[in-house]
C-alpha cells in the first residue's frame, strides 16, 4: 500500500514539520530582531526596509502553498479514517461516508436532522444511546423502551417531587 514519495510530497513533508518548529520560531524571531538592532547601522533607509518586506512576503506567498498541501493530505486522511469507521460499523449510515461531496445546502439538511437527533437524546436521559441518521425515530423509540426495562433504570424525580 506503501507508495514512493515524489520529492515534493518529501520536501513539504520536511518543511511543514521544520517551520512549525521551536526552533524556526526561534529563528524567525531572531531574524526579525537582527533586522530591527540593523536599522541604525542603514539609516532606516528604504533598502533597510525593502530587505524585511521582501523576504517575509516571499516567505509568506511560499508556505501558503505548503501549509495548504498539508491541510488536503490531513484532511483527506481524516476524512478515509472516518469513512472506514462509518463503512465498518454496523448501526452506522453508509449515506454519510463521503458527505464532504454534498453541497452546502445538502450540508445544511443533515445538520437540521442532527439537531433533532440532539433533542430525541436528551429526552432518554441516557448517554450511551446511539442512532443512525436512517433509523433515527424508530431507534429512538425502541432505544427508549429498552432502556427503560433495564434494571439500573431509575427515572429522575419530577422537578415538583421531592
Amino acid at each position: 500500500m506503501k507508495k514512493k514519495k515524489s520529492f515534493f510530497e518529501k520536501f513539504s513533508n520536511w518543511a511543514t514539520t521544520a517551520t512549525g518548529s521551536s526552533a524556526a520560531f526561534m529563528i524567525a524571531a531572531a531574524t526579525v530582531v537582527i533586522w530591527a538592532v540593523s536599522g541604525p547601522l542603514f539609516h532606516y533607509s528604504e533598502t533597510w526596509q525593502l530587505v524585511i518586506n521582501t523576504g517575509t512576503t516571499i516567505v509568506t506567498f511560499l508556505m501558503v502553498f505548503l501549509i495548504q498541501k498539508s491541510q488536503n493530505k490531513d484532511s483527506k486522511a481524516i476524512h478515509l479514517k472516518l469513512n472506514e469507521l462509518l463503512a465498518s460499523h454496523e448501526g452506522t449510515s453508509n449515506r454519510m461516508v463521503n458527505i464532504e461531496d454534498l453541497t452546502e445546502e445538502e450540508l445544511d439538511h443533515l445538520y437540521k436532522f442532527y439537531i433533532r437527533l440532539s433533542e430525541l437524546a436528551e429526552k432518554e436521559d441516557d448517554l450511551t444511546c446511539t442512532h443512525s441518521i436512517d433509523a433515527a425515530e424508530e431507534n429512538n423509540r425502541t432505544k427508549s423502551g429498552h432502556f427503560r426495562s433495564r434494571k439500573s433504570y431509575r427515572p429522575k424525580p419530577k422537578k415538583n417531587e421531592s
